[in-house]
């Protein structure tokens, strides 16, 4: 693993890693909708990054919307209580929409974001993660599009965070032991 020029961290992923799978992400989602309209759901805050990436690849007339929740507080590990904390601000009955999140880890977060959207009647609901961790999964629930599958590391970077810190890393990293200060 290489290491990134801030705090020494180990990179998982490098940004441009992350730059060519989110572009054959783009166009595998382009080719799916061939040419239909799309929603495109960020979950605040983690997918920003991956969403504007995201949707630059992506070759089709989409907007924009977002949905805020909270699982994991100031810990390392996910409260089991999913909250919303901001809705989304447009209707999406008899639309495609695609649910883009940075981490599919226990599910509940996807899962409960399906269930909502899913009593609205979308034409089509999709899910894109950036990062898939399996191991972890507490709803069974599967994204159609994946970046990278991971093990059961805590990483940080391009969006994900921990207390709100590291979000701004361009690349994956590799939690620090010692990083809770």
């Amino acid at each position: 693993m290489a290491s990134t020029a801030i705090q020494g961290l180990d990179v998982l992923y490098s940004r441009q890693q992350i730059a060519n799978r989110v572009a054959e992400m783009g166009a595998q989602i382009t080719r799916d909708f061939n040419g239909e309209k799309l929603v495109m759901v960020g979950v605040l805050k983690g997918a920003a990054f991956f969403l504007s990436d995201l949707s630059r690849a992506i070759d089709l007339d989409a907007t924009f919307d977002f949905v805020a929740v909270s699982s994991y507080g100031t810990a390392q590990r996910s409260s089991g209580a999913v909250k919303l904390i901001k809705d989304l601000d447009q209707p999406i009955e008899g639309k495609n929409v695609l649910v883009v999140e940075d981490i599919l880890d226990t599910g509940l977060t996807l899962a409960y974001l399906r269930k909502i959207f899913l009593q609205q009647h979308p034409k089509t609901l999709r899910i894109a993660t950036l990062l898939d961790k399996p191991s972890r999964r507490i709803e069974k629930i599967e994204a159609d599009y994946v970046g990278f599958s991971i093990p059961n590391l805590f990483v940080i970077g391009y969006g994900m965070d921990f207390a709100e810190r590291f979000r701004n890393l361009p690349d994956i990293c590799l939690m620090p032991p010692d990083s809770s200060e």
